[in-house]
């Protein structure tokens, strides 16, 4: 579709001149943020509000779910490459088979297990091109987008290929734009005066986690979430100015670690009596919450909010150092609740809800469909496989979708964090299958939020069912099981164990 051309004549700022036609496909801000779990906010997802709630100040995100739609059972991936290469590619992390966090080429982050051999996977994460050793070619989101006409901006953390593979950089895989993403998971440090690096504290100096991109601001009092969202913005600008819809994937490397407080709320934390870890991770998911209302805050300016659709999201769950997200059991990288779901917030005005809640699950794989479906693309082919994804705008639209018999699966045959394990919902239920000994955990989400009452021995059938669906679907999808280290066997698939196979 012809874009209008802008209104008024630019001004450095675009302050009230930048008005975009509302026949224009909608601009497309992805808010990211990294380990943030799923009562990390102000914002409750549960039926009742929780300490957490009251801890974290994020009237930003109040914002926004007073002006969208909240998903109450958003999930995602137990940790980050896999997600973000879930997004990027609308497949199933058992699919596209990037199951661990990448970061040096053709090393795996594994420890080494007394009885199992972990299997091969995609170490190098996704690659634009096909042939590279130990990737997934794939096809990407912003491909897709920058095909059908948007300029495409990467601002913070990539972490989808491993250093000198071609998918550590976000220009390979369909960005116009990168601020600062590169191989890393994490940054070298938060703090300008330290030029966001780690190697400082390192010896050997580490330099693999420095931050790229942001030399300008080396020396400086600045915090690398104020850095990122200026630049973002400084780009936001830019776009609009050409008169080119635009997809901002704005992932910000908070909250992960390093646990670094920004200064400008920390104080505040302190004097409401929280230790100096609680007081440092409450002032990082504040900085965080600026940063999306410094971001609304501009497109308002800028006289574009009512066209553009603002997607916040979390990549996994809180590491197993930051307080428990309670009514939810486990961390980041395990399969239980605290590991997989996530705050989902849509803002997408004039068709969302304005204050709405959706209880229907979804999960990572369905934002590929789903911002495609929002951009107008409606006929994609994924090199790399079947995408797993559904669109979820049906959900935005107020449609009711039975997802009764959808069936959502997790795969981690690592030994990282946590015992190799695969997992299953459909409907209420939940399994958890181990790889060490072949263990299932049963459980009915509803009734039973903190997974504490494994039912796998009082439903058998229940159980037997979903191992055998879970089973099936890792079969499908190519996935490798870990390997007996003293029968160089590998480990049955869930439902298999018998054999039956």
């Amino acid at each position: 579709m012809k874009r209008r051309s802008v209104l008024f004549p630019l001004a450095l700022s675009c302050l009230g001149s930048c008005v975009q036609s509302p026949d224009d496909k909608p601009n497309i801000i992805l808010f990211l943020v990294d380990d943030m779990g799923w009562q990390e906010t102000s914002v409750p997802f549960w039926k009742e509000r929780t300490m957490l709630n009251e801890r974290y100040h994020t009237p930003n995100m109040e914002i926004l779910a007073s002006q969208g739609m909240k998903f109450t059972q958003a999930y995602a991936c137990p940790l980050s490459s896999p997600t973000r290469v879930s997004l990027m590619t609308g497949m199933n992390a058992a699919r596209h088979g990037v199951t661990n966090w990448t970061l040096r080429k053709n090393i795996s982050p594994d420890q080494v297990h007394k009885i199992l051999e972990m299997p091969a996977w995609n170490v190098n994460g996704i690659s634009p091109f096909p042939g590279v050793e130990n990737t997934k070619y794939v096809k990407t989101l912003p491909m897709f987008l920058k095909d059908a006409g948007y300029t495409t901006i990467h601002a913070g953390k990539a972490h989808w290929g491993a250093k000198g593979t071609p998918g550590e950089d976000p220009l390979n895989l369909g960005f116009d734009i990168n601020i600062a993403g590169h191989c890393a998971g994490g940054p070298g440090s938060y703090y300008g005066k330290y030029n966001f690096s780690a190697a400082w504290r390192t010896n050997p100096p580490d330099t693999i986690w420095d931050v790229p991109g942001l030399e300008k601001y080396h020396g400086t009092d600045i915090n690398l979430t104020e850095a990122l969202t200026i630049e973002a913005i400084d780009q936001i600008e830019k776009a609009v100015q050409k008169g080119a819809p635009f997809y901002l994937y704005m992932s910000h490397y908070a909250v992960h670690a390093p646990w670094e407080e920004d200064e400008r709320f920390y104080r505040k934390y302190l004097d409401q009596g929280l230790s100096d870890f609680e007081a440092t991770l409450a002032s990082m998911i504040e900085s965080m919450d600026k940063s999306l209302g410094d971001i609304m805050q501009k497109i308002r300016e800028l006289g574009i909010e009512e066209n553009t659709v603002v997607i916040f999201m979390s990549d996994n769950g809180a590491p197993s150092q930051c307080p428990q997200n309670l009514p939810l059991r486990g961390h980041k990288i395990d399969p239980y609740e605290g590991g997989i779901r996530d705050p989902l917030i849509v803002k997408w005005p004039g068709v969302v809800p304005e204050g709405s809640s959706c209880n229907e699950p979804v999960i990572i794989e369905d934002f590929f469909p789903s911002i495609l479906e929002i951009a107008g693309v409606n006929k994609y082919d994924q090199p790399g496989g079947k995408i797993d994804g559904i669109s979820f705008v049906p959900l935005l639209k107020g449609k009711r979708i039975n997802n009764a018999k959808r069936e959502f699966f997790w795969h981690f045959p690592h030994n990282y964090g946590s015992e190799p394990y695969s997992g299953i919902r459909e409907g209420d239920w939940k399994l958890i299958y181990w790889y060490l000994d072949g263990k299932t955990e049963l459980y009915n989400i509803p009734e039973d939020i903190s997974e504490s009452k494994d039912l796998s021995s009082t439903y058998p059938e229940i159980t037997e069912k979903l191992a055998n669906k879970l089973g099936d679907y890792l079969i499908s999808a190519g996935a490798a099981a870990p390997i007996d280290k003293f029968t160089k066997i590998a480990r049955p698939l869930p439902g298999f164990e018998s054999m039956k196979h």
